[in-house]
Parts: C-alpha cells; structure tokens; sequence
C-alpha cells in the first residue's frame, strides 16, 4: 500500500485552504483519489483525472513530457531540499515555454523564504513543511512590492518600468 505523507499547510492563490491532493509514495496509485502520485506512477495509472503527477528536481522537461502533462489537473515540483533551485527552472518552463495554466505546487522543502521568488517563477501553491506558519507565509508572498528581474507574473524588468514612468513625466505639461 503507497505511503501517504502527512498532510501540511497549504497556501494555493495567496490563500490558506485546506489541504487536498494528498502526496503519495510508493510504486502503485491509490484506488481512489485524489492524490499527488510519482510521475511514473501517474503514467501508470493511465493518468487518471483524479491523480496528479509530482516531479522531482532532476526531471528533464521536454517538449514530450510537458505534452503529456498539459492535461494534468496539477503538477507538483520536488524541492527535496531548500537549497535545491531546479524546481524553479521547472516552473518556469512549464509556464513560459509550455504554457502551462494550471496549477504547480511546490512539494517537499518548502520554506517561507521561498515563497516569493518561487510565485515568480510561476509556482501559485505551496505545500509548505510543516514548521512553517501559514501567517508568516502569506506575508512573505507580499516581501517586496515590485521585482527587478522579469518573472511569469511580469515579463519587464524593473528598469523599463522606471523608463516609462520617467518617460510619461517628461511628456506631461509643465505646471505654471
């Protein structure tokens, strides 16, 4: 019988809910879902709309593959710990270079301080480790009000935003 790991806080949309998808280990789904399942697992099981495939960070993320998952319900991404970054690229690529408009969890070492920088790669749920305070972690989703790097939720760099507020300036009549 698969393992089901504990069921951790879970923050989908910048929002506390309760937990759903339940993650699963083992080598064979569950009669019944839904539950967050291995990849292999999940191809296994002829992908059935009730489980969801879980990535671990060393997946190559082909064209084939994201293919495959564009029909998935969710996608979760390991981070087996949080010094272990390929999760973002992950996301990332499931976002800008597959299009992928569903939701991808973040599973595993999930940290607080993660949080932000992962919503920017395009990660809108977070299955947090169980240490970490759901408070705490809605705040952190907000730490900075503006990116300098361009991210999925917003494609121009700090700098062309300041141009252009510089720019709608210097075209605005002068006051008398």
């Amino acid at each position: 019988m698969p393992e089901q790991i504990a069921t951790r806080p879970l923050i989908v949309d910048g929002r506390s809910v309760e937990a759903d998808w339940p993650r699963h280990d083992g080598d064979t789904a569950p009669a019944e879902g839904p539950a967050l399942v291995r990849l292999d697992v999940w191809r296994d099981a002829g992908r059935r709309p009730d489980l969801a495939p879980w990535l671990p960070s060393d997946t190559e993320l082909t064209a084939e593959l994201a293919d495959e998952l564009a029909q998935a319900p969710l996608i979760g991404v390991d981070f087996p710990k949080f010094t272990d970054g390929r999760g973002y690229s992950i996301a990332r690529l499931l976002r800008e270079r597959y299009g992928y408009a569903g939701q991808i969890r973040a599973v595993g070492d999930v940290l607080i301080d993660q949080l932000f920088y992962l919503s920017r790669c395009g990660v809108n749920a977070f299955s947090l480790r169980e240490d970490q305070l759901v408070p705490d972690a809605l705040n952190a989703l907000s730490t900075f009000s503006r990116g300098y790097q361009p991210g999925t939720d917003d494609p121009q760099p700090l700098f062309r935003h300041r141009l252009r507020e510089l720019a709608g300036r210097l075209r605005e009549p002068a006051l008398a």
